[in-house]
């Protein structure tokens, strides 16, 4: 079995289009690995690559499930293991791209989980958003706040009432994690402009079509660019407020991304050249090659 070419980095960083062009020089496949695309109708707010936009190439793991439904880490990680036997037994190429890093890692290295058991992604909640949930348990001994690792660990516990055991340095397929990375500042201006970019797309639109699943989704909840209109739909909160909170989100989670990155992955980090992106992809393919 060939590497499989595994694609991450913060948000707004060029990883769809990278993912596309490689996907085409090297006849693969791409495998989802973003937590909101996984559903249907969440197109503009998850930037879902288009039809258009995938130009052909084959994309798995997009659009496969109704907002009102739950899909867990142990879903994907079911769904994905699915995914690459299938496209590796037709003997084509394989990558993953997103920027869903516990879905990705659960899905490549030996995570175990227990049977029945739902194991929820919170990447996309703040420390303060885990605490709120685990407090409405009435918990008596609160973690502390910047513990990220260990809220995590206990609303997991709370949610589900069972452990999760893993081998999370055991992989069980050859991979090669690319990792696209600019300047921190111009990283943070680039999300700002992609928020605005959504907002003249449509996402207003989107939201609106989907108020009455609120109450029954949780991807519509917890998903950056989605559960910030809550207040929005329900509360009568002004609609730049709610831009400017869900610029607040990405930036946080891009700052979370790269940490689970570089702590959770052997990443080869590239430098993004938004001047010529050709520039971007062509360094990936030689680095890809050369390690072949």
């Amino acid at each position: 079995m060939k590497d499989i070419i595994v694609i991450v980095g913060p948000t707004g960083v060029g990883k769809t289009k990278l993912s596309i062009e490689l996907a085409k020089r090297l006849d693969a496949e791409i495998i989802n690995g973003d937590s909101v695309a996984i559903y249907k109708k969440l197109d503009i707010g998850s930037a879902k690559p288009s039809i258009e936009e995938r130009d052909g190439v084959i994309h798995h793991l997009i659009d496969i499930r109704d907002v009102r439904e739950d899909y867990s880490v142990f879903d994907y990680q079911t769904d994905c293991r699915q995914v690459i036997e299938d496209i590796n037994s037709r003997d084509k190429r394989i990558i993953i791209v997103g920027g869903t890093g516990l879905y990705i890692k659960a899905a490549l290295y030996d995570y175990k989980f227990e049977s029945g058991t739902t194991y929820n992604d919170y990447s996309n909640l703040t420390n303060e958003e885990i605490l709120d949930k685990i407090k409405s348990y009435d918990v008596d001994n609160l973690p502390e706040l910047n513990n990220r690792r260990r809220l995590e660990r206990l609303l997991t516990k709370l949610e589900n009432g069972e452990e999760i055991t893993n081998n999370k340095d055991k992989l069980l397929y050859p991979i090669k994690v690319i990792g696209l990375t600019t300047d921190r500042e111009y990283l943070y201006e680039r999300i700002n402009k992609r928020v605005d970019l959504m907002i003249n797309n449509g996402l207003l639109d989107e939201i609106n079509n989907l108020k009455e699943f609120y109450k029954d989704s949780r991807i519509l909840n917890s998903g950056i660019g989605y559960k910030e209109f809550r207040d929005y739909l329900f509360n009568n909160v002004e609609l730049d407020k709610v831009i400017d909170k869900i610029k607040l989100d990405s930036r946080r989670f891009a700052k979370r991304q790269y940490t689970f990155f570089n702590n959770q992955f052997d990443t080869k980090w590239f430098d993004v050249d938004f001047n010529n992106f050709n520039n971007t992809i062509n360094e990936v393919y030689e680095y890809i090659k050369k390690e072949a």
